[in-house]
């Protein structure tokens, strides 16, 4: 169905109904078509930048202790003695040197 600018205007919630129930509708300024009024069928398929969850699944492994908490020592050497209650006293080596 093809309606005029003015018309369109006038009748938009008409021109959309019909779009939804599939006729395709043509907004003319004069004797040229311009637009044309379509229903969207399904949302527009997502380009992500990235990859999703799960793409590196069986490619990444880790060692069985990899969780397994950290002892007093390796926060320390890690940068992370600070969450320890009590300071850790300082190497052999470092004592025998004073």
């Amino acid at each position: 169905m093809a309606y005029t600018v003015h018309q369109a205007k006038t009748h938009f919630s008409r021109l959309l109904k019909e779009a939804e129930a599939g006729q395709e509708v043509v907004v003319m300024r004069g004797k040229t078509p311009v637009a044309r009024v379509v229903p969207i069928n399904e949302p527009p398929e997502l380009k992500l930048p990235f990859r999703l969850m799960g793409a590196f699944e069986g490619k990444i492994r880790w060692d069985e202790d990899a969780f397994d908490p950290m002892t007093d020592k390796e926060l320390a050497e890690s940068g992370w003695g600070w969450m320890l209650d009590a300071p850790l006293p300082p190497p052999a080596s470092e004592s025998k040197e004073k």
